[in-house]
């Protein structure tokens, strides 16, 4: 008897929360996956909470085979994407499903159609939204939990996507620095290298948290400058922006939040976040009441990593030493606080300046993630 696949269009508030739940039980054997918040996932998928709908839209499938949920997917059409980077593509995330290729092949091909029918000639992913939000395919370095807002999948997805027929379109790094293996050169070097940008009127310092909004406005031109050049790059809209800000704001940590300014104009800026996975993969189901809140609340001063998850210099002041300023701050206030280990992430492949920066410190490349493509 042949098994029957059917796929369906989400289309209410318990298909969504079905869409959401599939992965805890898709994991639930894996030491190493992180449940994500259930509120900020139907945040991300409702069109009338997210500022990205104002421009975009996006539609989640679910995959039942012979009447049991096996998978899920997001197809995606970003048209500010498109826009700007002057291409006819779409996009496909929140990708889930059993180890089982007919199944794979029928959602990806449902999300490709959905682009093909906006006029797509090609789909590029897994995007979970925007290159702005987490994407990639983690191909290499199971052997650990993924840090904050960084993606987790089993090794058999890699089978799944490239006998799906895709290709891969680029590979994006992550580096491991650790307390016992730093480089200290950056920290020793730092009042050096300070002292000689300060000669040229460039002052570092911690981002002022009661000055939220004007730190965070100063903060996304220059994040919207100095990505314009990298692949599938899309700028932020001040909504998307100041969304992903107030998020951000109830973790951030002055210490780890560094800008560099000229003549009161910031040219770069780095932001290193605390790793709420490590509270985040003991919270079940991603639900934060009744006691998941307790858990979050009581667990912050417990959390021993960071990730470094932008860090970004306007390309005129490239190559003068500020990103080894900015790291150097970072490590150098991570040490009396009890931090053991910072992720930076993510880098492309082709982004040798800053990886170059990055292996000075003696970071070493411990994961890597894919992004794939095909025509459609």
């Amino acid at each position: 008897m042949n098994e029957m696949i059917e796929i369906v269009p989400v289309q209410s508030k318990k298909q969504l929360a079905k869409f959401i739940d599939l992965p805890h039980d898709l994991y639930a054997k894996d030491p190493n996956y992180v449940p994500e918040l259930f509120l900020g996932q139907q945040d991300m998928l409702s069109a009338s909470k997210h500022p990205f709908y104002k421009h975009s839209e996006a539609q989640p499938f679910l995959a039942y085979k012979d009447g049991k949920l096996v998978g899920r997917v997001v197809a995606i059409w970003n048209r500010n994407h498109n826009a700007f980077n002057n291409v006819t593509e779409g996009q496909f995330g929140f990708f889930e499903s059993i180890n089982d290729q007919e199944v794979a092949n029928r959602l990806l091909e449902t999300a490709a159609e959905w682009v093909r029918k906006r006029g797509g000639n090609n789909i590029v992913g897994p995007v979970n939204l925007t290159t702005n939000d987490t994407c990639g395919l983690l191909i290499d370095g199971f052997d650990r939990p993924p840090m904050a807002m960084m993606p987790y999948n089993p090794p058999y997805y890699l089978d799944l996507i490239t006998h799906a027929g895709y290709q891969k379109k680029v590979d994006l790094r992550a580096y491991l620095v650790t307390k016992a293996n730093a480089n200290q050169r950056s920290v020793v070097l730092l009042d050096k290298l300070e002292e000689r940008l300060k000669r040229s009127g460039i002052l570092l310092r911690q981002i002022n948290l009661k000055d939220f909004a004007n730190e965070a406005k100063k903060i996304k031109q220059v994040y919207n400058r100095a990505w314009d050049k990298n692949l599938g790059f899309v700028p932020m809209t001040d909504e998307e922006f100041n969304h992903t800000a107030k998020d951000l704001k109830t973790i951030v940590d002055p210490k780890y939040c560094i800008v560099a300014e000229k003549d009161n104009e910031v040219i770069g800026f780095a932001l290193g976040i605390p790793n709420i996975n490590e509270i985040l993969i003991h919270i079940k189901r991603g639900r934060l009441l009744p006691f998941g809140i307790f858990k979050l609340l009581f667990g912050m001063k417990k959390i021993r990593t960071l990730r470094v998850l932008m860090l970004g210099v306007l390309e005129g002041y490239r190559k003068l030493g500020i990103e080894a300023c900015l790291y150097g701050h970072i490590i150098k206030n991570s040490i009396p606080s009890g931090i053991e280990a910072a992720e930076c992430s993510w880098m492309l492949d082709h982004n040798y300046n800053m990886n170059h920066a990055i292996e000075q410190i003696n970071a070493d490349l411990y994961k890597r993630y894919r992004l794939y493509e095909k025509a459609v």
